[in-house]
C-alpha cells in the first residue's frame, strides 16, 4: 500500500493506475476504522473498482464549536494495518493545511436535503461535509466512491451534490454494519463506558419498533414517532435528540407510505451522540 500526503502524489498514483486500465474506487473516512469502513472497500470492489484509494482526514469544518473534534479517536498505525489487510492500493493522509490553505473561503451549500434533522442540530455540518467531499473528489478523481448508509442524510447530501454539480463519478452505498446486539458500528462507540455501551442498542430497538409499526400498517407519523420515543425513554439514561419517519430523498415527513421511507434517530448517552436509521421498502 502506497502512502500519499499531497495532491500531486495522489494524482500521480491514480493516473498511473488508470493508464494500466484500472477502475478507481474511493472510500473517504475520518479514520479509527472499523468493519463498517472496511466493508465499503469490498463494496467498491464489488462494483468494479480495481484500484482502491482510502483517505483519512478528520475534517474540522464539519464539527461545531461544542462538538468532539479534538477528542475524535485517531490511531493511524492501527488504521494502516487494517487497510493493508484489505489490500488497499493507496492511503491519502492530507493535513488540514493542505485541505484548507490560508485564505480559502469557498463552501458548498448542499441545499434543502441538508436542512432538516442533522442540519438543524448541527449548523454548518453538512456544508463542511459537502465541501470536503467535493475537494476529495477533485483530488482523487475516482470512477466510483463508496459511502455507508448509517449516515443516511449524509448519503443523501452527497448524492444531491454529485448530481447537481455533474460530478463524473458513480456513488455506491454500503449497508450499515452492526454489532451482535444491533448497535451500528461507529468510531464514536469507543467513547462509551461499559455502562453506556449496555444502553446504546436502545436506539436500534426504537427504530425497529417504528419499522414494525409501519410494516403492520400504522401510517400515522406522530404515532410512530411517539412509539419510538417511548422505547428510548424506558431505557433510562439515554436522551433522544430526534426519532423521525422521513422520506429518504428529502428527509422531511413522507407525503404517503406508498414509497420507501426511513426511520431515523439520534440519541445522546453521556457525552456521546449516536445516529442510526432503518430503510423500509414498499413494493
Amino acid at each position: 500500500m502506497k502512502i500519499a500526503r499531497t495532491n500531486h502524489e495522489v494524482r500521480e498514483a491514480v493516473a498511473n493506475a488508470r493508464m494500466q486500465g484500472a477502475c478507481i474506487g474511493f472510500v473517504p473516512t475520518m479514520g479509527f476504522l472499523h468493519e463498517g469502513h472496511l466493508s465499503l472497500i469490498r463494496v467498491a470492489r464489488e462494483n468494479g473498482a480495481t484500484f482502491i484509494v482510502v483517505s483519512i482526514f478528520v475534517n474540522p469544518t464539519q464539527f461545531g464549536p461544542n462538538e468532539d473534534f479534538s477528542r475524535y479517536p485517531r490511531d493511524e498505525e492501527r488504521d494502516r494495518a487494517l487497510l493493508e489487510s484489505e489490500k488497499t492500493d493507496l492511503l491519502f493522509l492530507p493535513r488540514v493545511e493542505l485541505m484548507y490553505p490560508r485564505g480559502a473561503t469557498t463552501r458548498i451549500d448542499a441545499g434543502a436535503v441538508a436542512r432538516p434533522l442533522e442540519g438543524v442540530r448541527r449548523p454548518g455540518h453538512f456544508e463542511g461535509v459537502a465541501t470536503v467531499v467535493a475537494k476529495l473528489f477533485n483530488i482523487v478523481q475516482p470512477d466510483l466512491a463508496a459511502f455507508g448508509r448509517k449516515d443516511a442524510q449524509q448519503c443523501a447530501v452527497i448524492d444531491r451534490m454529485t448530481y447537481d454539480l455533474d460530478l463524473p463519478l458513480q456513488l455506491v452505498f454500503g449497508e450499515t454494519v452492526r454489532e451482535h446486539d444491533g448497535l451500528a458500528m461507529s468510531s464514536r462507540n469507543s467513547f462509551l463506558s461499559a455502562e453506556e455501551r449496555g444502553k446504546a442498542p436502545v436506539l436500534h430497538r426504537a427504530l425497529r419498533a417504528g419499522e414494525e409499526a409501519i410494516t403492520h400498517g400504522i401510517h400515522d407519523v406522530a404515532e410512530i414517532e411517539k412509539l419510538m420515543h417511548r422505547v428510548v425513554a424506558e431505557e433510562g439514561g439515554v436522551e433522544a435528540d430526534y426519532l423521525a419517519v422521513v422520506d429518504p430523498m428529502t428527509f422531511e415527513a413522507p407525503a404517503d407510505f406508498d414509497r420507501h421511507v426511513l426511520v431515523v434517530g439520534a440519541v445522546r448517552i453521556g457525552r456521546t451522540r449516536l445516529i442510526d436509521n432503518i430503510r423500509i421498502f414498499r413494493w
